[in-house]
């Protein structure tokens, strides 16, 4: 009976005003969170060409350099200085070697097991190292270690280098076309020269990993340190950044006539995805701040106009809690409506981006965040406009 009556004033328009804005208003944020939550599938795999938390730098090379008038390496006080950049996570070294080496590959090349092999093709090559920190490598891979009394020499090098034997070298030499699986398979022979010419050592290679993320050939540190007759000043950095893509990468880059390595077309791409991903959010929660504000003052005018029947009914003895229990099932009501319909409409946008982000690679995100950031905003609503209900029938009471 006091739900009737008090809802006898109620106008419909007002009540879907605000569950339309609040239905904009959610559906914006849920598909701005799902839409980057199923992107950023994509950059958080390891083989993800979005993936680039990581930039390499090194100084670009002109005819000061070409001259020997200056030094393409770095200083303490510059990487002191990257480091010290806001958007700069940590620095690491390149260590690159200061000896000669030459791999010999085959199905004849013995193992560090068997001296005895079978005839075969061998392809022979100069080869250059390179190692980084741990921490920066992109292959987890808990046989990456080197240790003097190890039978082998482990190495990383890019998925470019096997792409490009494979689909350049292999045909043109008649060589056949390996998988990774086979190529970490067959045995490196390493010949290790040292700078003056003086030491020759044998050593065998074996591949450990692929990356995507160094254009180079990595051995591990200890390796490169102990082969290495004096300690360089690295002529790279690979920098862990807060925001890839950052136009305040390349403005300092610039500056210094530094460069970054490599294609950073990718870096753009995720750096932009994640700013419109959180405009989108933005707008979103605008919409829905504007739809509580409804709410609020769509309650008020109605509260306004049965200020009477509640003075009424309070004097009469009924409680406060059940003078405003109509307009908290009428706020209740309307909130979680809005809330179910946001997300079945955040659902059916997601099937026009689902399958091309599949195409590309990423896989489905988590629904749960999306469906836990439209319960948090409606809980947060309802209880802002139990508040506000309670208040104007404590201020009718008061009168």
């Amino acid at each position: 009976m006091i739900g009737k009556l008090l809802r006898k004033n109620t106008s419909p328009a007002r009540i879907a005003g605000f569950i339309l804005s609040n239905l904009i208003g959610l559906t914006i944020m849920a598909v701005g969170l799902q839409f980057y939550l199923d992107a950023s599938s994509i950059w958080n795999q390891e083989d993800s060409f979005l993936k680039s938390e990581y930039i390499a730098v090194n100084k670009i090379i002109d005819a000061s350099y070409t001259l020997g008038n200056s030094s393409p390496e770095f200083t303490e006080e510059e990487i002191a200085d990257i480091a010290a950049q806001s958007w700069v996570k940590k620095v690491g070294a390149f260590s690159r070697a200061d000896f000669r080496v030459y791999a010999s590959l085959g199905l004849d090349t013995p193992s560090p097991e068997s001296q005895s092999g079978s005839a075969g093709r061998r392809l022979s090559t100069a080869m250059f190292f390179e190692s980084v920190p741990d921490d920066f490598l992109d292959v987890k891979n808990g046989d990456f270690t080197w240790t003097p009394d190890s039978p082998e020499v482990p190495i990383i090098i890019s998925k470019d280098y096997l792409a490009l034997y494979n689909f350049g070298f292999a045909g043109a030499a008649g060589l056949p076309r390996m998988s990774e699986s086979l190529f970490s398979g067959l045995p490196l022979q390493l010949t290790i020269i040292s700078a003056d010419g003086k030491t020759r050592r044998q050593l065998y290679g074996r591949v450990a990993g692929y990356s995507n993320r160094f254009n180079t050939i990595l051995v591990p540190g200890s390796f490169m340190e102990s082969m290495n007759q004096k300690t360089q000043a690295p002529s790279r950095l690979i920098i862990d950044v807060n925001s890839p893509g950052d136009s305040a990468i390349a403005d300092y880059l610039q500056s210094k006539g530094w460069e970054q390595a490599g294609d950073n077309s990718a870096s753009s791409a995720a750096f932009m995805l994640r700013i419109v991903s959180a405009i989108i959010i933005a707008i979103g929660t605008l919409i829905t701040l504007l739809s509580l504000f409804i709410l609020i003052l769509s309650m008020s005018l109605l509260m306004e106009k049965n200020r009477r029947k509640l003075h009424s009914l309070l004097m009469l003895g009924y409680r406060i809690e059940d003078a405003a229990r109509p307009y908290w099932r009428l706020t209740i009501g309307a909130t979680v409506a809005a809330a179910l319909l946001s997300f079945l409409c955040m659902l059916s946008l997601r099937a026009f981006w689902i399958k091309p982000l599949e195409a590309l690679g990423g896989g489905e995100g988590n629904l749960l965040w999306s469906a836990l950031l439209i319960i948090l905003l409606t809980l947060a609503i309802i209880v802002i406009n139990g508040i506000a209900i309670k208040r104007r029938v404590t201020e009718a009471w008061r009168v």
